[in-house]
């Protein structure tokens, strides 16, 4: 069975709102937090290696929080960081996984050139204070989906729906906002698929 070239990944059913299951588009459900997404997209492109395929474009599409964009802003990201990776207390930058071989901040070719583009820093917890960590955005998985495309050297692209403001007003925001950028989302997919 041939494997899609363009893989979509989205953290929840409810941030796609089944627009893609309805355009007959297959989605990787991952779900929340970065642990659950690498396994989650390694467990899929490791069917791309077993059966011989090269590697997808990976599209991840969600919801973020943002003191600097706007609710209802769409971005586009092309660089990553870990926005609670903190190991200070060894003399390591705030974002700095000490050891690692892969940079602190994942970059890929830009994909979705005409929207707006915002450093995504993610982390496990949900955003309701400024983060310390330099990005315009913030979720829970973005980073942990680039960084097993990097090692996979898979292409990655990444668009953001900004739900919220990452602030005291973050949890009833989101649950109103996180479904509402589900056809632009189809969109963008249309726009690249290969």
């Amino acid at each position: 069975m041939k494997l899609p070239r363009t893989l979509i990944v989205v953290a929840l059913r409810a941030e796609s709102a089944g627009v893609f299951e309805a355009a007959g588009v297959p989605v990787l459900y991952c779900g929340v937090g970065k642990v659950n997404a690498a396994i989650a997209l390694a467990r899929e492109l490791t069917r791309y290696v077993l059966q011989g395929q090269a590697m997808p474009l990976v599209l991840n599409f969600g919801s973020a929080g943002s003191r600097r964009y706007a609710p209802g802003d769409l971005v586009g990201c092309h660089e990553f960081v870990q926005r609670d990776m903190d190991v200070s207390g060894l003399g390591f930058a705030l974002g700095v996984t000490p050891y690692d071989e892969a940079p602190p901040c994942l970059r890929f070719e830009p994909v979705f050139k005409h929207l707006p583009p915002a450093v995504c820093g993610s982390g496990d917890s949900f955003a309701t204070n400024v983060t310390d960590v330099d990005c315009a955005v913030v979720d829970m998985e973005a980073y942990a989906l680039a960084k097993v495309c990097w090692y996979e050297k898979a292409l990655f692209a990444c668009a953001k729906y900004v739900s919220d403001g990452a602030d005291h007003a973050a949890a009833d925001d989101w649950q109103r906002n996180q479904h509402k950028a589900a056809d632009e989302f189809l969109s963008l997919y249309l726009g690249v698929v290969r």
